[in-house]
């Protein structure tokens, strides 16, 4: 699997490229000014395909700056355009896998109303019919148990900012590292990560299905068996 500034490549074609971004760098660039994901990958596409000038390249959905995983990215507007409404059509299909604190029941629904406060960039749970609040709906089923943790597949049917963080802290089970919603310690990695994605091809209307587990042999991931590892990826694909 290619390699460019950390960033690990899994597939790419003239319409698209997929990606596995890193945990800590940012999707998009803000205001922190570090290399992010949309400009790095642009500078790839110019250096491998000799492009002059500006380089297109449409990003369709992002992954919150702490969280690692999979990433499709657009290489031509009609791309763009078609991803997109795959997106608000909710056919994009997202799998998250998340290292929670407690033991989970074995299948979750749960369906919340979330509020964004921009001043501050944090989301809670609020009371159905709150103004400005969105539905937010995911299913998870859990996959394993280690050291007081539970590993969960997560289904996202919404794609609301902090989602899956917020949600999972509302039902009793916060993530294990997050800081902002789940009393992560200093040093902790949030245990969070896009491991599938699923979407129709822009122009040979075809289905790819991609996978990506986290690295497991950092914390709280290498806790959890082999056999638990194996069962997950067979699963995802």
């Amino acid at each position: 699997m290619e390699n460019y500034h950390g960033i690990q490549i899994v597939y790419e074609d003239n319409h698209l490229l997929v990606v596995v971004k890193p945990p800590n760098m940012p999707t998009q660039a803000d205001a922190s000014g570090d290399p992010d994901l949309h400009s790095t990958m642009k500078q790839y596409v110019a250096e491998r395909y000799n492009k002059p000038g500006a380089v297109y390249l449409g990003l369709v959905h992002r992954l919150d700056r702490p969280v690692g995983g999979l990433v499709v990215l657009a290489r031509t507007s009609k791309a763009a355009d078609r991803l997109s409404a795959q997106v608000r059509q909710k056919t994009l299909a997202r799998q998250y896998v998340a290292a929670v604190r407690g033991s989970t029941p074995e299948h979750m629904e749960l369906n919340d109303w979330l509020l964004k406060d921009e001043r501050t960039n944090t989301v809670r749970a609020v009371a159905a019919g709150t103004p400005g609040a969105k539905d937010a709906h995911l299913t998870y089923e859990k996959a394993g148990e280690a050291d007081g943790l539970s590993l969960i597949r997560v289904k996202l049917f919404t794609g609301r900012s902090h989602q899956i963080r917020v949600q999972t802290s509302h039902s009793g089970f916060p993530i294990w590292g997050d800081a902002r919603y789940g009393a992560g310690r200093p040093g902790e990695q949030i245990a969070l990560w896009g491991a599938h994605l699923g979407l129709v091809h822009p122009t040979k209307k075809e289905e790819l299905h991609f996978t990506a587990l986290p690295p497991r042999d950092a914390r709280p991931w290498r806790g959890f068996s082999e056999e638990t590892w194996t069962r997950e990826a067979e699963i995802l694909l």
